[in-house]
């Protein structure tokens, strides 16, 4: 290691860095790195937190047993801090401590809160102007930074936020906000209720809220080829009570409830009262409370239908309210 480029002053912000690089707190970083004989942390939060802004006589012991537990040379504290970074993202996922750490870490790192931060933060920055779509964002390792997370939970978040059509990853040449920016409004509002999934009652209530307002806006902005879907649902669902089958006449019964979505006109609803629809999936109990059931829900779907075909706005809100009154007496919900 060449001695030109170390400098005892780098010590305490790479310190820093890797911390951050594996995304711990403070708190978990003596935990695992500074425990006495009985693996009870030797440091204190105040302590630490000094070091790690000051310096101080305890450094070189923090350095020595964080280079230690990784299996690296400690004298790589003392490079300039942008090629400690470098470094480090090259050396530490090849050993089996780092590999632990960071494996244990993105579990504890929470993803899918760090997916909605950085869905905010993307969508402020549009908003803000700051971004267009096309537009190339931070590296990982920026984000990283600004989200105080290790980078590999950072690279795992972008490959979901890719998934979904929110980025654009480009192998060899950065990240890029795609061409569908509008789905960062939306998908943040969405994700809230996936990650507050178990207020089941504060979620029907928004579920109710928005469907009563989807069949009002559908009364009033329905077009042709959305009345032929709309009426294809509601035979499906009419077929599946004569058939007294039961499972597909739940399947038709949300395809009924997104399609009145779809037909009001607002993507932000859509969105919205699908994302509920497949939460409603996943935390449903027992589902209907018999065959009986089924001939109420068609009768009920015939006089949603019926208003919205009539362009009666009133109508169709008032016959979906009484219609998700109706089904709350029909599932159970864990």
């Amino acid at each position: 290691m060449n001695s030109q480029m170390l400098n005892p002053i780098y010590k305490k912000e790479n310190l820093r860095q890797l911390r951050r690089y594996l995304g711990m707190t403070q708190k978990e970083f003596i935990c695992r790195f500074l425990p006495d004989s009985e693996g009870t942390p030797s440091m204190s939060a105040a302590t630490y937190s000094n070091v790690e802004s000051r310096g101080g006589r305890r450094l070189d012991e923090v350095v020595l047993s964080a280079a230690a537990a990784l299996q690296i040379d400690s004298m790589m504290f003392s490079m300039k801090p942008e090629e400690f970074a470098r470094k480090i993202d090259m050396l530490l996922p090849a050993t089996k401590a780092a590999e632990d750490l960071c494996g244990n870490n993105a579990k504890k790192g929470k993803i899918d809160e760090l997916l909605f931060r950085l869905t905010m933060y993307f969508a402020e920055k549009l908003m803000d102007k700051e971004l267009k779509k096309g537009d190339q964002i931070e590296s990982d390792r920026e984000l990283a930074r600004k989200m105080n997370v290790g980078r590999s939970v950072i690279r795992e978040a972008l490959k979901v936020l890719d998934v979904l059509g929110m980025i654009d990853i480009r192998p060899g040449q950065g990240t890029y906000i795609s061409s569908a920016e509008a789905d960062f409004f939306i998908i943040p509002l969405s994700w809230s209720l996936f990650l507050n999934g178990s207020q089941v009652e504060d979620i029907l209530m928004v579920r109710n809220v928005l469907e009563v307002k989807a069949a009002e806006l559908a009364a009033g902005f329905i077009e042709e080829a959305d009345i032929h879907k709309l009426e294809e649902i509601s035979e499906l669902v009419r077929r599946a009570y004569v058939e007294q089958n039961e499972k597909d006449l739940l399947e038709h019964d949300i395809e009924f409830h997104t399609c009145i979505a779809q037909c009001s006109g607002s993507q932000v609803i859509y969105s919205m009262i699908q994302t509920i629809s497949n939460l409603m999936k996943h935390i449903s109990g027992t589902g209907m409370a018999g065959h009986g059931q089924m001939k109420a829900i068609c009768e009920e779907h015939e006089e949603v239908q019926r208003s919205i075909l009539a362009h009666d706005r009133d109508g169709a809100a008032r016959a979906m309210e009484e219609h998700l009154e109706q089904s709350v007496t029909r599932y159970n919900y864990r």
